[in-house]
């Protein structure tokens, strides 16, 4: 327990600004030395042994990036041949390997955040990170655990998994462990509160945004994923463009030093973001790599120890955790490839390395299955019957016109050119529709490289030549004629997003129109759409001549087979949205992005005012009806809910001034059991996902705290366990600076989505 005067000398809360009103960051030095406890004993003792080695140069030259010439990874650091340490590739991004070949193009975080898996999710992280330790890939820079998606037009949300924090927390930490079970260290980002692509980093004079968020919101929502990925043992963190209440966050002292380093207790590295502001300073602010250069640090970093400016020991430290990093991911030895080794140029002879494993092709098409949501389903799926004509509509029914090794396939833009001329830090407005193609990933460091693509027009014809189906496509026209004897039409539009810049829109005119038009000539018209994020569908989601509408998200290279298998009912949906989908973009807490104003151009703010309700639980507490809401999705068959226990174990409220920390064990153990009983009331197999909230005083009305996914034939029943942690129903307290259980009544939910509850109970504190 922390009582106030404890974590008065421990740590500093963030404090009032007098410029903004706001907060700022106070200065939290020293920066403290990773510890080498618990799961990372061995390997702080073997990297301990190793850097004890090491001369003061040696120790620099691992801390900061270098330029080689034989490998095209994102970032390579240095090495020290003398005591045979090979050096790191460092190498994009979390969805599969960028830009390069013979690997896979596996579903992208926000359709695994669509599946609610667990166990896919894992198995995923498994298959990706072996990929990367074939291609000699040392550190995986994912997965990513914000942007969260505090504005619905970031243009990375997709590379997260959920906007929230619980969701999220969950599946990157299932992600970190299928990672470093594979033998790579995976890299938790971006810390923290990168919420924007707007203003993200410093351009032409303009200072990056700063977050300007309170002490109680950071820990509540936007630390809540990190926290998970230090317990699952992540190696490494990222820090952010962005600043944070002033401070650029890789100079950070109160989030490095004062949050990463002594509340969470991380033992691992934290790396820059590629040519983030930083400087000399920020090695005592807690940074311990540079990328991909040698930035501020280079030679000054030597310098700066003999001046007494950087202590030894902090550089000793900044080895230390990189090294125990590689031991922790057991790549010593022989265990792993020659960095980089299969990370070449494309258009330069180079050996084959072929990173993809026959294991793998069932988890990338179940994993694809998985993260469609079906929202809208009149009886049109699945189709009772082989139908005798299908027509298919719409641009992104089809691959794009290339994919081969140009700066679009290495970017992820091979459905949308115009992405790749354009120059980072320059105003762009994107038609977010990608008219190039289907779309199987979002742009630029989180996309990956698809063996194929499996697009759904050929897929469809695929399953018509089998089955004697006549099919009808036009993918060009706004407003094609109709074969009237057509048993569906499907159309197909989507959503794309990127990194740089965040979206122009929620919807775009050109698609709504075209599903306008195909609706009005076409009785049984079924929309897909394939989305890197919210997209709107009110303009159209009501006609009677729609029948049923798909959330198809980013699938990667299987995408139509997946497609096709639910279509014809030969696997189902179970997918639940991990974002809410509002009817209008005002619905939103926040909508669009912070800029600069008329009297501050140089210097953009953005005031987390809204502070955790984000999202549904904004939805919640101002009674706002979605289209769709948070935890959404429609299977083939029914579910029934019943049987709901609840049994508290020895839990009271914290007394005043008392609290618990972050890294404390007893935050993490288990203080109440809740069991329900799901039954599958329908004709056809299905899974469920099962969905708890909690009712936290003085909090929103609604909290995610608990989800399993389970399958279950017609008529089986199977009892749903939920373990609630001290964590899951405390609040951070800013003035012990940790975390509280208050005395009060707790709500339990359980239902099918944040809205459709089933069963209800509480728990008395």
């Amino acid at each position: 327990m922390l009582s106030s005067l404890v974590a008065a000398v421990c740590t500093a809360p963030l404090v009032a600004s007098g410029a903004s009103g706001y907060t700022q960051s106070p200065p939290i030095f020293p920066s403290p030395p990773g510890k080498g406890a618990g799961v990372w004993a061995d390997a702080y003792r073997s990297a301990r042994d190793l850097v004890g080695q090491m001369t003061l140069d040696e120790k620099v030259n691992i801390t900061r990036g270098f330029t080689v010439s034989d490998n095209v990874c994102a970032g390579n650091t240095g090495t020290v041949p003398r005591l045979g340490w090979p050096g790191m590739c460092l190498h994009d991004a979390g969805n599969g390997v960028r830009a390069t070949d013979l690997v896979n193009s596996y579903p992208s975080a926000l359709h695994v955040g669509a599946s609610w898996d667990r166990n896919l999710t894992y198995e995923r992280a498994v298959y990706i990170g072996l990929e990367f330790k074939a291609k000699g890939i040392n550190v995986v820079l994912g997965p990513n655990a914000g942007p969260l998606g505090r504005t619905p037009l970031g243009g990375r949300n997709w590379e997260g998994f959920s906007v929230d924090p619980y969701l999220s927390g969950q599946l990157n930490a299932e992600t970190i462990v299928g990672h470093q079970d594979a033998g790579v260290i995976a890299n938790i980002k971006h810390f923290i509160a990168n919420e924007q692509e707007t203003y993200r980093r410093p351009y032409f004079g303009v200072e990056a945004v700063s977050a300007n968020i309170d002490d109680k919101t950071l820990h509540e929502f936007y630390l809540w994923p990190f926290m998970d990925g230090v317990r699952a043992g992540v190696a490494s963190v990222m820090c952010s463009y962005n600043r944070v209440n002033g401070t650029y966050a890789c100079e950070n002292s109160k989030l490095m030093n004062g949050v990463l380093k002594t509340e969470l207790a991380f033992d691992g590295f934290v790396l820059l973001d590629w040519n983030a502001q930083h400087n000399l300073e920020s090695a005592n602010a807690g940074l311990d790599m540079l990328m991909p250069g040698g930035g501020s640090w280079g030679d000054n970093l030597t310098e700066a120890v003999r001046n007494g400016t950087v202590s030894e020991d902090r550089v000793t430290d900044m080895a230390t955790r990189i090294i125990a990093a590689w031991y922790f991911a057991g790549q010593n030895g022989t265990n792993f490839p020659v960095p980089g080794i299969g990370m070449k140029n494309l258009t330069l002879p180079h050996e084959q390395v072929d990173a993809r494993i026959p294991q793998s092709n069932p988890v990338i098409l179940q994993g694809a299955i998985a993260g469609h949501v079906l929202v809208k389903n009149d009886g049109a799926l699945p189709f009772k019957k082989n139908p005798t004509m299908l027509s298919v509509y719409g641009y992104d029914a089809t691959v794009p016109d290339t994919k081969n090794t140009d700066t679009l396939f290495q970017l992820g833009y091979t459905s949308s050119p115009e992405m790749g001329q354009a120059v980072l830090g320059t105003e762009q407005h994107f038609n977010q529709a990608a008219k190039g193609g289907t779309i199987v990933t979002g742009g630029r460091a989180g996309a990956n490289g698809p063996a194929y693509i499996d697009d759904p027009l050929s897929a469809i014809q695929h399953r018509a030549k089998a089955d004697g189906t006549w099919v009808n496509w036009d993918l060009t026209s706004s407003n094609p004629e109709v074969n009237a004897a057509s048993d569906a039409c499907l159309v197909f539009i989507n959503a794309i997003s990127t990194e740089g810049w965040d979206r122009d829109g929620l919807h775009d005119d050109f698609s709504d129109g075209l599903v306008l038009n195909i609706a009005s000539k076409c009785a049984n018209t079924i929309v897909v759409i394939h989305a890197s994020g919210v997209r709107l569908v009110d303009q159209w989601i009501n006609h009677p001549n729609i029948t049923a509408t798909i959330i198809a998200h980013l699938p990667g290279q299987d995408s139509g087979e997946a497609l096709v298998k639910l279509l014809y009912g030969e696997a189902g949906f179970s997918g639940k949205l991990p974002y809410t989908l509002a009817k209008n973009e005002s619905d939103y807490a926040v909508y669009a992005p912070c800029g600069r104003s008329p009297s501050n151009t140089t210097d953009p703010q953005c005031d987390f005012t809204e502070g955790v309700y984000v999202d549904y639980r904004h939805f919640d507490e101002k009674n706002i009806t979605p289209r769709y809401e948070f935890g959404y999705g429609l299977s083939y068959t029914t579910f029934n809910y019943s049987a709901l226990s609840i049994e508290p174990l020895d839990l009271t409220p914290d007394p005043q001034g008392f609290s618990t920390a972050s890294s404390d064990e007893s935050f993490w153990e288990v203080v109440a059991t809740v069991n329900a009983t799901i039954t599958n009331t329908g004709a056809v197999d299905g899974e469920e996902v099962a969905q708890l909230y909690l009712g936290i005083p003085n909090s929103p009305p609604k909290q995610l705290r608990g989800f399993e996914k389970v399958p279950l034939s017609p008529g089986e029943s199977a009892e749903v366990t939920f373990e609630l942690t001290r964590r899951d129903l405390s609040v951070w307290d800013v003035i012990t600076q940790g975390w509280i259980v208050q005395s009060g009544e707790y709500a339990v939910y359980i239902g099918a989505s944040s809205r459709d509850i089933r069963l209800t109970g509480s728990i008395t504190v």
